[in-house]
């Protein structure tokens, strides 16, 4: 798996974004805010997933005030979180890499915990996880929101998260080993939100660890996440990545039982 060559940066912060024009230019300000007290400084990439607001418009001008060097990603049309989380993490630079989503909904000193995990050599890759017992939500999803995460977790991925010993799967506050982030992203072909599942089974399919960190977390009610329109096409992706890593998961739960006895 060829990588982009790492440069001297430390870290580099991809934020996807979709329609995002009133949004982006709060966590270009907050992600640039952090950058300039990082060690070894760092760069955000804006992948933009083919808005058709002026969200690439409006992240062009922050990024010409920024501190920090900001990048904007244009993807020419709307192709899925997934496929912007890739593009920009396959076109970043930094000895780490994460991705965000979009609103702020985790401040970004909380990255901090990761990349010491990363350091101590505990894993190559660091998830922020809102289900951990000290984790804090400022503010809670929607009661119909909190029904769909529970049907989806249970009925879907329970199993995928027993055995990777995870409680949370689709925090969108991730932290990688740059060159393993763009190994295993180079690799991977979800286009749409089911993108951190694919890249959890190619994590494990190669070896690496993955641990999960606490973080404070606030609902962004403006998520372009819409449960009710993904539904079909969630269910589609589990039912493919479920039969393209069958042998992942079948070797995981061997493990486990052999770990067991």
């Amino acid at each position: 798996m060829n990588t982009k060559t790492t440069e001297t940066i430390g870290l580099s912060i991809v934020i996807p974004t979709f329609q995002e024009a009133r949004k982006v230019g709060g966590d270009i300000a907050a992600a640039s805010e952090f950058l300039t007290r990082f060690p070894d400084g760092g760069e955000i990439l804006i992948a933009d997933d083919g808005s058709r607001d002026q969200t690439a418009d409006v992240a062009e001008q922050c990024a010409a005030r920024s501190p920090v060097s900001v990048r904007v990603l244009r993807l020419e049309r709307n192709r899925g979180k997934g496929c912007a989380v890739r593009t920009g993490i396959l076109e970043s630079r930094g000895r780490y890499v994460m991705f965000a989503d979009s609103g702020c909904c985790v401040p970004y000193q909380e990255a901090m915990t990761g990349i010491e995990l990363i350091q101590s050599g505990r894993c190559q890759i660091a998830h922020g996880s809102r289900k951990m017992s000290v984790s804090h939500i400022h503010r809670p999803q929607s009661w119909y929101r909190r029904l769909c995460s529970r049907l989806f977790h249970w009925l879907l991925i329970h199993d995928l998260k027993r055995l990777a010993n995870l409680t949370d799967t689709q925090c969108g506050f991730k932290v990688y080993d740059g060159q393993i982030a763009r190994c295993l992203y180079a690799v991977s072909t979800i286009d749409g939100f089911m993108f951190d599942v694919e890249i959890i089974l190619l994590a494990m399919k190669y070896g690496y660890r993955i641990c999960e960190f606490p973080v404070d977390w606030s609902w962004d009610p403006d998520s372009r996440l819409k449960p009710s329109h993904e539904a079909i096409k969630v269910l589609r992706d589990l039912i493919w990545l479920k039969h393209q890593y069958g042998d992942v998961l079948s070797t995981q739960r061997n493990q486990s039982k052999s770990a067991a006895q």
